[in-house]
């Protein structure tokens, strides 16, 4: 891959992981604060949006190393599961971007993101979605510190 495509990469992924800071960090309040008080229902639903809103972001770093890296994007019906799985695998044009328990985490994330694009606030469970809010923070540090490996 040439250099440019690695060139523009690394903007694009810069911008997107300032906005994914951005959000993560504006929510950090809400974060602690579920570590000891349950959330209430509008709480519950913003902390669904953040889940939301993280993984699109982290897809948005991935679709790019597909377009700008490997040259080929993703495409099908179970793109999102496709894609994710292909940050784990090395490619001729560069090193694999996530670790398998990075992935597996992720994929968590990305099963969330199904459930809320296709249900209603009111049907959220705090008990399901706990998990994935309480490291959240955790796993963005994850995510930047493999980008920052794969960038090397």
């Amino acid at each position: 891959m040439s250099s440019s495509g690695w060139d523009k990469f690394r903007k694009q992924q810069a911008t997107e992981r300032q906005q994914l800071q951005r959000w993560v960090f504006g929510m950090h309040g809400l974060l602690v604060q579920c570590r000891t008080t349950a959330p209430t229902e509008i709480e519950l639903s913003a902390l669904a949006a953040l889940l939301h809103s993280f993984y699109t972001g982290v897809e948005n770093i991935f679709k790019r190393v597909t377009v700008e890296l490997d040259g080929e994007p993703v495409r099908g019906d179970s793109w999102h599961r496709e894609l994710l799985l292909r940050m784990k695998m090395p490619t001729p044009h560069r090193p694999a971007l996530l670790s398998e328990e990075l992935h597996d985490t992720l994929n968590e994330y990305l099963r969330f993101r199904h459930v809320f694009r296709n249900a209603y606030s009111f049907d959220l469970d705090w008990q399901k979605m706990s998990p994935l809010v309480l490291r959240l923070e955790e796993t963005f540090k994850m995510l930047e510190n493999a980008l920052n490996d794969f960038l090397k």
